[in-house]
């Protein structure tokens, strides 16, 4: 005979309380079914646990020596239901997001802001790092989640698409794009800073150059977003660069313009493992980051 939970919380009640009568009061049944339930736990464990008198219930030595491992295992259980239900009302929780580095400063701290505002809970963690480190860390579960611009195809990879993403024109005040959006074939001899050809961004940037025509000789190459920035500010030349580029530049003397013919535009994404459960403070992670994501998207350009 197999023991169960409810023997065990008859045997603890009767033990605590030392009468059958109020152990059944505690558990709202009747005695003759908590009496029940203790003699079939005696019987499946092999020994008695209670000296019955006329007033009382006392417990024999093996009845002391389970009430000991009986009450830890009740304990653990009622802990780990708890702990269940405050994952499930994301009173507690852990998040590990990863993100490029800019993508991270842009997005994630006003996101972990308002999770810890709404869940003090549920903690956050951030990874910033480049494109290839953070796929694989979802892959094999360093991370929980990754946001960025990542291939279509990759194994053992979910895609969630959070919003799109459109390169754009970013000039200084004084140039002749300052008013209006630029078309590409108005880049022709514009001395133009691009970053290196290990950037997505870079590559997009020639296949405009490419589909409108015109030859792309930059001014400038350089790796970080910040410094192409930099460059367009000292009024060196202009850059084109993803949509979310405008949150590094909130004191520089930078403007955005939108590209046109072609308009390019790619998904920023949250990745996650495949085939594996998402936990409820992930689940609210991911509308919260998700807000804030679209906020940076080519609809509010000022």
């Amino acid at each position: 005979m197999a023991v169960t939970l409810r023997q065990i919380q008859a045997f603890l009640a009767v033990a605590e309380l030392g009468t059958f009568t109020k152990a059944a009061e505690r558990l709202h049944m009747a005695q003759p079914a908590l009496s029940q339930l203790v003699r079939e736990l005696e019987q499946a464990l092999g020994i008695r646990l209670f000296d019955r008198t006329t007033r009382r219930v006392e417990l024999t030595e093996g009845g002391r020596e389970f009430q000991g491992a009986s009450a830890k295992i009740v304990h653990d259980l009622d802990l780990a239901i708890q702990n269940a239900n405050d994952l499930a009302e994301r009173r507690r929780g852990k998040i590990t997001v990863a993100a490029p580095p800019l993508l991270a400063a842009a997005i994630l701290p006003e996101a972990i802001a308002e999770m810890r505002e709404r869940f003090p809970g549920v903690q956050v963690a951030v990874l910033d790092a480049r494109t290839d480190t953070i796929v694989e860390a979802v892959r094999t579960n360093r991370v929980d989640c990754g946001l960025g611009t990542f291939a279509a195809i990759e194994d053992g990879i979910e895609r969630i698409p959070m919003a799109r993403d459109q390169l754009m024109l970013f000039c200084s005040p004084g140039s002749r794009f300052a008013d209006a959006d630029v078309d590409w074939r108005e880049l022709q001899s514009e001395p133009l800073i691009t970053l290196t050809r290990d950037s997505g961004i870079r590559l997009l940037v020639e296949v405009a150059y490419e589909t409108v025509g015109i030859p792309l000789v930059p001014a400038y190459e350089v790796a970080q977003i910040t410094t192409a920035l930099a460059l367009v500010e000292a009024r060196l030349g202009v850059a084109v660069l993803p949509t979310y580029a405008r949150a590094a530049a909130p004191h520089r003397r930078v403007l955005a313009r939108l590209l046109a013919n072609p308009a390019i535009a790619r998904d920023i994404v949250l990745i996650r493992p495949s085939g594996r459960s998402v936990s409820p403070a992930l689940a609210t992670f991911e509308t919260v980051l998700r807000r804030h994501v679209r906020r940076l998207t080519p609809a509010d350009i000022d």
